[in-house]
């Protein structure tokens, strides 16, 4: 019997996300990111396609580091300009019955109980349908724009997070009983306020005095998604994580990476299955191969590079100006995102890349395997990175909707004939879709449940 595979569609409110360059083309509709009809019309296609989630990035910060300016990602709409994801949520949700709606917040945006009351309120508007991606931020102009003098050296930052989720699993899980809420409409009693706790947090970070300001959602805490793949990030993911968003060009090294992150979670106590792996992938499809290679050639025509080194040097932290484009790169420990240095430059990765090589890679796939084929070739794809440890997708695009009209129409019948995909949604919150019936709230022994009255 066939391993079901999960798929979330990967997007960001704004106009470039991992596609430099692509907007220009005529089919490409990311310009209309500030219309809420693209983005209802994209959530009904994605659940006529029986997606898992979309999972929508986010950046606080500008691309600032190549040349030391922003000039190349405003030019280029390199992640900015860039709106709020979370807002989108409600109307997509109202549109659609099961589809899941996963969104980036870092720690640096929102006090954790300005955030938690956030979450709630989105998990009662989308009957239990939201999922947080938790970040730590790599952008300096960031901190900058929040009156920071810059981040956080790259470790503590988890520790940050650390003490931020503390206050938010506090908040959510231990501050209403579920029995609190009592509709007493002859009493005149909506809730019973013996049954209503304050919580009190004084952290390193964070600190809270008070009671949560929403009675309890459906998920109460929301399916939790981690995307660190540094050591630390690892450790991060084993201990909160029920999603953690992978990347890599090799199998082989991301299996190893996944197995490495279920055993610290087994070592913690947790059920290293009650963590899934997503694939961060870019797919080009066509019915043929000839048609394939078509699409393939004219999006590398589009790429525009320097919009791709605006966001290879933000993600690097480093002003990639300055170097040779025909040179092999050398490994530098950098405050922002580690796992692009570690996969692709440092002297034990599968190959030395050039930057210019490196820069046609992030331009056209986003710096992740680009998955090339017919449907039933990416089909058999599927199944070898299933193989190597991965549970599912997180399919960027090249245009949008474009390619996930691609993908639903021609991907998923393939898969769902292959039991490789859902034919029909799991009824329930978007935890128990992931995880089974009976599974809306977090179980022992992730740390959240220890909070709970």
């Amino acid at each position: 019997m066939n391993k079901r595979i999960y798929f979330n569609a990967f997007h960001m409110n704004c106009v470039v996300h991992q596609s430099p360059g692509l907007w220009v083309r005529a089919e490409d509709q990311a310009h209309n990111y500030t219309d809420l009809d693209t983005w209802v019309d994209l959530a009904k296609l994605l659940e006529r396609g029986r997606f898992d989630a979309l999972f929508l990035a986010d950046v606080v910060g500008v691309y600032d580091v190549y040349r030391g300016n922003r000039v190349a990602a405003l030019t280029q709409a390199a992640q900015v300009p860039v709106n709020d994801p979370a807002l989108l949520i409600p109307a997509m949700a109202y549109a659609t019955k099961h589809l899941g709606f996963a969104f980036t917040s870092s720690i640096l945006q929102y006090h954790p109980f300005i955030f938690a009351r956030l979450i709630s309120t989105l998990d009662h508007l989308t009957k239990g349908r939201v999922a947080w991606n938790i970040v730590t931020s790599y952008l300096e102009s960031g901190a900058h724009s929040i009156g920071q003098p810059g981040l956080l050296p790259h470790d503590q930052r988890y520790d940050m997070a650390e003490d931020y989720l503390e206050v938010c699993y506090k908040l959510w899980e231990g501050s209403w009983q579920d029995d609190a809420v009592v509709k007493d409409r002859e009493r005149g009693i909506y809730a019973d306020p013996a049954k209503v706790w304050d919580v009190h947090h004084d952290g390193k970070y964070f600190s809270t005095h008070g009671c949560h300001l929403s009675e309890p959602s459906p998920q109460r805490t929301p399916v939790l998604y981690q995307a660190g793949g540094s050591p630390r990030g690892r450790e991060f993911a084993a201990r909160h994580a029920e999603c953690v968003f992978v990347s890599g060009l090799n199998p082989v090294k991301v299996g190893d990476s996944i197995r490495d992150t279920r055993d610290q979670a087994r070592r913690s106590g947790r059920n290293p299955q009650d963590i899934l792996f997503f694939l961060y992938a870019k797919v080009i499809t066509a019915d043929t191969e000839a048609a394939v290679q078509r699409k393939h050639d004219e999006y590398l025509s589009y790429v525009n590079y320097e919009g791709a080194l605006a966001l290879l040097s933000g993600w690097a932290g480093i002003d990639f100006s300055q170097y040779e484009l025909d040179k092999p790169l050398e490994y530098v420990e950098t405050n922002a995102v580690r796992t692009l240095m570690q996969a692709f430059i440092r002297p034990d990765s599968q190959r030395r890349w050039t930057l210019r090589e490196l820069v046609k890679l992030v331009g056209l796939s986003g710096g992740g395997p680009l998955l090339m084929g017919t449907p039933e070739q990416l089909a058999q794809t599927f199944q070898e990175w299933v193989a190597a440890g991965v549970d599912g997708f997180n399919l960027a695009y090249m245009v949008t909707p474009g390619s996930f009209v691609d993908f639903v129409d021609g991907v998923v019948p393939i898969l769902q004939r292959r039991g490789l995909m859902q034919t029909e949604y799991q009824d329930g919150t978007l935890r128990e879709k992931l995880m089974g019936p009976g599974r809306a709230r977090l179980r022992a022994p992730h740390p959240a449940v220890q909070h709970r009255r």
